[in-house]
């Protein structure tokens, strides 16, 4: 394989892509309408596969299939739509499909001809005309690159991964580059790991390289276990040739010649893809002895994790690969000198890579003038929570919490005021609306008592209980706490304690210092990134939310009216005597008859809100 060869490829390809995008404007099609079927996970989950399969049926039983093309391809970004399909030309934007819609896109529209306006996604159709999704406002602020290929391309085609200008950075690495040049040119982009810190990428790779060593390894750590996200599984399953492509360059760049791909076992669908996506490229030559007729050979394996948090960590991840425990080692010696099986290792995540090619490809001023001063490039991330709009998003570093949670986001469902945004998953902390205008960035997320993190963002709204919140994440991290050092085994179930103590309405202003002091001593104290980070949450909502605390343990109340030990439940004289919630009481503790107002025993309720959601009149409240 070699320049020559991707240019052929990508030629022949093209007219099969040309419908797709406005990229391809000056390409003849080979066909008059092709439809793009989202096959991510996310939709698989509401039964997309149930929408392609009636499309593909309905073509054939009319006879169409060479001249309507189906294509499952990967996540479009506004999962909360989903199942979506986009029909070319016109680029309509079909979403919330059901069984049965499938025929109708078939039959009405790809057959047809006729617009389906009520499948249509509502703010596409304006004035009975039709616009670009691209230009709603869930797109409109965002900018693609680790993205770029999603919902774009069959992840199943390399030929369309080629097409796109895939391989383009490798054949320009190891024919017109020394690997002391790629590493630069990485450097020079201002690249920085997307998995958690935001160490530089090129400073990373400079250290590997710099290690002397005949035998190095390159891994890509795709174990991501954050509650709510799911950056990583999108790109692997929209685009794994961008992350493959991209471990080879960086191969070449450190001197290694095999990589490992660590993924967990619960994406299954993402493993599948990168097996076949990896043999296709050996019979391409793109990886393999001998890369694009070169002196460099790399191959490529994946290692599946059981689903541990901790092995996102990349000390543990190691651990995991040579068939050990998965717990972190003592550092000093980092990865770059004695990482796998004693080896210099180059670890990066899944996102990070899928920026490489682009950046060698185009050259480092194309990437880095996109975002900050000190963080370059674009970040993914994961909308959840009370949004009204969910999904994966990819947007310029700088780009404010106010513009992702409002403009892209659409707001708070049920138009609720806002409260606070998790950022960096059960390792980052809360930010309050006070910096909703606070442009996004390593720093700044840092400065605010927050982290990057792999890129989840929940959102909360005004119901939330700070609290409970904190406690949560405390207890997802307990849960998954190794156990090798005194600081995070110990001192976080400690925490958890006092935080399930405050919660039940049990708890002093002496519970809330000691959270403090406790969350100070694990941060400095835990052996790796795991406990380290682990009481960001509890530390960042006592920062910004100490009055919640405070109610909890003096005043014995959840001001969000969530922590059922702190609630009472009242019935009022809207009371019309049905019985109903009487009926309906597990514990026996409503006394009243029919017609005539009924009360609650406070000593016998256990307060599991059954009265309230079983009430015709609302009469039941809780203070």
């Amino acid at each position: 394989m070699n320049l020559k060869e991707l240019l052929e490829i990508k030629d022949r390809t093209l007219p099969q892509m040309a419908l797709r995008s406005n990229l391809f404007e000056d390409v003849n099609s080979i066909y008059e309408k092709q439809v793009l079927v989202c096959g991510d996970t996310g939709c698989r989950s509401s039964h997309s596969e149930v929408i392609e399969k009636e499309i593909r049926e309905a073509i054939k039983k009319a006879g169409k299939e060479k001249s309507i093309d189906v294509v499952r391809v990967g996540c479009f970004g506004l999962c909360e739509a989903g199942p979506i399909a986009i029909v070319y030309p016109g680029g309509k934007f079909y979403a919330y499909l059901k069984e049965g819609d499938g025929t109708r896109i078939a039959e009405e529209d790809l057959i047809g001809g006729n617009t389906i306006e009520e499948l249509i996604y509502k703010e596409t159709l304006t004035d009975d005309i039709l616009k670009s999704i691209y230009e709603t406002s869930f797109y409109k602020k965002q900018k693609k690159i680790a993205h770029k290929n999603c919902g774009l391309v069959n992840p199943n085609s390399l030929e369309e991964y080629i097409a796109l200008d895939g391989y383009r950075g490798l054949e320009k690495a190891l024919n017109n580059m020394t690997p002391q040049e790629v590493i630069d040119e990485i450097k020079e982009s201002g690249l920085r790991g997307r998995g958690g810190g935001g160490f530089p990428t090129g400073l990373k790779w400079q250290f590997t390289r710099d290690a002397q060593n005949d035998t190095k390894y390159v891994i890509c750590n795709a174990d991501e276990g954050d509650p709510g996200a799911f950056m990583d599984r999108s790109i692997l399953e929209g685009d794994p040739y961008s992350v493959i492509e991209a471990m080879t360059i960086a191969a070449y760049a450190i001197g290694a010649h095999q990589g490992y791909i660590y993924i967990r076992a619960e994406y299954p669908s993402a493993v599948a893809l990168l097996e076949k996506s990896i043999e296709k490229a050996k019979e391409l030559n793109l990886m393999g002895k001998n890369i694009m007729g070169t002196e460099f050979s790399f191959d490529l394996e994946l290692r599946l994790g059981a689903g541990a948090f901790v092995c996102g960590e990349e000390m543990a991840l190691i651990e995991s690969i040579e068939g050990k425990r998965g717990i972190p080692r003592n550092k000093p010696p980092f990865p770059a000198n004695e990482g796998l099986w004693g080896k210099p290792t180059l670890i990066n995540n899944v996102e990070t890579y899928a920026n490489v090619a682009q950046i060698i490809f185009r050259g480092a001023d194309w990437f880095n003038k996109i975002g900050t001063e000190k963080s370059k490039g674009t970040k993914v991330f994961t909308l959840g929570g009370k949004i009204k709009r969910t999904g994966i998003i990819e947007v310029p570093m700088g780009t404010t919490l106010r513009e992702i949670i409002y403009d892209i986001g659409g707001g708070i469902i049920d138009d609720k005021e806002f409260k606070a945004v998790q950022t960096g998953g059960p390792s980052g902390g809360c930010i309050t609306k006070d910096y909703l205008d606070t442009p996004i960035d390593y720093d700044n997320l840092t400065a605010l008592g927050s982290m990057m993190g792999s890129g989840g963002m929940i959102v909360m709204d005004e119901d939330t209980c700070m609290v409970d919140i904190a406690r949560f994440f405390l207890e997802f991290t307990v849960d998954e706490s190794c156990g090798k050092c005194t600081p995070c085994r110990e001192g976080t179930k400690r925490m958890l304690e006092i935080l399930e103590k405050i919660t039940e309405g049990n708890g002093t202003l002496e519970d809330i210092d000691r959270l403090e002091e406790l969350g100070n001593i694990i941060k400095v104290s835990s052996l790796c990134g795991l406990g380290q980070s682990a009481p960001n949450p509890v530390l960042s909502t006592l920062r910004y939310f100490i009055d919640e605390y405070e109610a909890h343990v003096v005043d014995h109340t959840c001001p969000a009216h969530h922590c059922k030990n702190l609630l009472n439940y009242f019935i009022t004289d809207a009371c019309i005597g049905c019985t109903r919630c009487k009926r309906e009481c597990p514990v026996d503790c409503i006394e009243g008859e029919v017609k005539k107002l009924h009360v609650i025993d406070q000593e016998k309720c256990i307060k599991c809100g059954n009265c309230m959601e079983v009430c015709p009149k609302h009469a039941v409240v809780f203070k």
